[in-house]
């Protein structure tokens, strides 16, 4: 879902689709090979029950790396049990987080697609029925287990993926199943700063999702994120969802005035 404002790799004719070809395909293979290797010790982790699988995170980052995607860290994540919220700009963000040791919290149209489904519960991913009330009991347990295995849980309050220059508005029904929230989790808001590149990074048009893939992949120039880690929430921004969802906005969207 991107606007495609910054020109597709292929824009050097003949020679410069050719180049955007093999990096494409260089990378789908080293994507593949990096799957493969991990998979194993993926899988026997979790059959033994290992908490906070080292394995998946490992898979993020490598992938970031392999995709020419640079990731900085700026600020200390939270020691302990973790919620981040952050901001939503692309698929990009899944692997700058996920590299540093996190599951995710996805809406359920997600899981409709087998593959997708199938890497994200590797993950320990929690899909979330927005509309399915009878089920809230089902996905606060699905969360509680997803914080104990991995340590730490994302979640983007946006809904979906915005301009990364202005946020959209977070919703706090998105918190329904963080409610009560957990005994001893830490709410920290993350800034997920593109600089420059954020407007040929953010997914916010009509682009499919497969092409918006390819024509990130195929990228001769790397994509510089800095994942920005704020104080972490507290006293009445703990009140409640709304009081949540509308201090991590507030401090998401000071970082991004500040620079």
């Amino acid at each position: 879902m991107t606007d495609g404002a910054l020109p597709a790799p292929a824009s050097g004719g003949i020679a410069g689709r050719a180049a955007a070809a093999l990096r494409l395909g260089a990378r789908l293979l080293a994507l593949l090979l990096a799957l493969l290797t991990l998979l194993t010790p993926t899988l026997l982790a979790r059959a033994l029950r290992r908490p906070h699988n080292p394995w998946p995170r490992r898979f993020l980052a490598l992938a970031a790396r392999v995709l020419g995607i640079r990731v900085r860290l700026v600020g200390t994540r939270a020691p302990g049990t973790v919620l981040i919220l952050a901001n939503h700009v692309s698929w990009i963000d899944i692997l700058a987080i996920g590299g540093t040791g996190s599951a995710f919290v996805g809406h359920d149209g997600l899981a409709v697609v087998p593959l997708v489904r199938w890497l994200a519960r590797l993950n320990d991913t929690v899909f979330i029925a927005r509309h399915d009330r009878a089920g809230v009991a089902a996905q606060v347990a699905q969360l509680r287990d997803a914080l104990a295995e991995m340590g730490t849980v994302s979640l983007f309050p946006e809904g979906t993926t915005g301009d990364g220059v202005a946020l959209l508005p977070f919703k706090s029904s998105l918190l329904g199943a963080l409610e009560p929230l957990p005994e001893g989790v830490v709410i920290q808001p993350v800034w997920l700063d593109y600089g420059t590149a954020v407007p040929g990074v953010a997914w916010v048009g009509a682009e499919p999702g497969v092409a918006n893939f390819r024509r990130i992949a195929a990228r001769a120039r790397p994509v510089d994120v800095r994942v920005h880690f704020l104080p972490p929430l507290a006293g009445e921004a703990l009140a409640h969802r709304k009081a949540i969802t509308a201090a991590a906005r507030s401090a998401i969207a000071a970082a991004m005035a500040a620079g």
